[in-house]
Formats: structure tokens, C-alpha cells, sequence
């Protein structure tokens, strides 16, 4: 606490007035500076040669160096790990394929009778397809033959050149033909004259018609008057029954 007199403005003399004034002062402490003398303190001295300090930084730096080393290498061994038990795994998983596959092919061995069965099998169907893809079913078609005829005419001979799956059917060379797989020729024995394109007429709606010809009418009087009609059919590829043809 300090005390400080004052002198009243105005008053040039007389006893001066006392004033009593309580103050707290802060004076901030400076921290010393670098390579300041410092009064008092306590004395210091380093005597270690340069050298010495020198080499104190030079291990520090080696034993950063060596540190980094360890690390380096210590990833590189985890990695080196993890690729070890990767590749073991995946080695083990192969195994376990390959076994799977030889007991696949053990099992295939037990039933080799049946696939070779099927294996015939297969190529029995397929000469089957294959043998009777020019098949026509002669049987139901000359059923439909004679239906087509007039009532009271009956056929009485049959010829039949059907195409072969090995050859291919000779075709006309007469201008305006049809192509055709099949001729077929027959005898129709008649009460009647007959009137022939009312006959060429009636076999248009068989399956696979190309044309039709008449090649004679004879009258045979042993039979009473009865004529004796000869007739040529062509038969192209829609006759075709295709019962081994496989459906899809």
C-alpha cells in the first residue's frame, strides 16, 4: 500500500490534505532470453567434445532407421503370411475338387453298361429317323385311293416306286412337271365306262398330289363288260407320314 499527498487546486497554502489510496500493481515476469545472462542462476558448463554430441545423433537417427526396418519387415512377414494361408487354403479346396471329381468319375464307371445302352440307343432312333424320313404309309393311302374313286370301282393292281433315303428320286424332264418322291400305278376295275376327268378330278385332294394320268381303258368281255382302268399317280414330299421324326 502506498500513500500518496495531495495539493487541493486552488489553495496556495496552508497544510496539504491527506489522501489515502490503496493500489495493487502487477509487474508481468520476462522469462529470461536465449542466451541471455542470467544473474544468479545456477552455473552450467557443457563439457562434451562435439564429437561426442555428434554421435549421439547419428545413433539416434540409426536406431529411427533400424526401427523403420522392423516395421518394413514385419509387414512384409504379415503379408507374406497371409499369402502362405491363401495358397494353403486354395491348395486344399483343389484337392478337395480334384477328390470330388474322382469319385464323379468312379460313379460314372459303375453305370458305363447303362450309358452305352443309351449311347445305342440314340443311334438306333436317329438310323430309325434317318431310314424313314421317305416312308409313306402305302397301307392308308390306297384306303384313300379308293375312296376317291366312283362308287362300284375297285382297284385290282398296284405298283409303287418310292423315293430311298440313300438315292435321290429320279425327277421328269418333261416341261411343266412337278417334282415328286413317288409314283404309284394302279388298276381299277369298272362297270361302267368311266369318265376320266371325273377320276382325275376325284384323286386331286390326296395328300401330296402332283398330277395324274391315265394311260388306258380297256373293256374286258370275260368279265361281263366290265372295264379295266389304268392310272399313274405322282406323290411329292407331303405324303410323307413322318412318324420318326422327332416332335419338338
Amino acid at each position: 500500500m502506498t500513500e500518496t499527498l495531495t495539493k487541493p487546486a486552488g489553495a496556495g497554502r496552508g497544510r496539504a490534505k491527506r489522501s489515502a489510496a490503496p493500489t495493487d500493481t502487477v509487474t508481468p515476469v520476462k522469462a529470461p532470453a536465449k542466451n541471455a545472462l542470467v544473474v544468479g542462476g545456477v552455473p552450467r558448463a557443457d563439457l562434451l567434445p562435439t564429437e561426442v554430441l555428434v554421435d549421439r545423433r547419428q545413433r539416434a537417427t540409426v536406431r529411427r532407421a533400424w526401427f523403420g526396418v522392423v516395421v518394413v519387415g514385419a509387414v512384409v512377414a504379415l503379408g507374406v503370411g497371409i499369402s502362405t494361408i491363401d495358397s494353403m487354403s486354395s491348395s486344399r479346396e483343389l484337392r478337395n475338387a480334384q477328390d470330388e471329381g474322382t469319385t464323379l468319375l468312379q460313379q460314372q464307371w459303375q453305370y458305363a453298361s447303362v450309358r452305352d445302352v443309351e449311347s445305342r440307343t440314340a443311334l438306333a432312333e436317329a438310323a430309325q429317323q434317318v431310314g424313314g424320313s421317305t416312308e409313306i404309309d402305302w397301307s392308308n393311302y390306297l384306303t384313300n385311293v379308293q375312296r376317291s374313286l366312283p362308287a362300284g370301282v375297285s382297284i385290282i393292281g398296284v405298283t409303287v416306286d418310292s423315293a430311298s433315303p440313300l438315292e435321290t428320286y429320279d425327277q421328269p424332264t418333261t416341261p411343266l412337271q412337278g417334282a415328286r418322291v413317288a409314283t404309284l400305278t394302279f388298276e381299277a376295275d369298272s362297270p361302267t365306262l368311266p369318265s376320266i376327268p371325273d377320276w382325275l378330278d376325284r384323286v386331286r385332294d390326296l395328300d401330296g398330289f402332283v398330277d395324274a394320268n391315265a394311260n388306258s381303258v380297256t373293256l374286258d368281255t370275260n368279265s361281263g363288260g366290265h372295264y379295266t382302268v389304268n392310272m399313274t399317280l405322282h406323290i411329292d414330299d407331303r405324303a410323307f407320314d413322318g412318324k420318326y421324326t422327332e416332335q419338338k
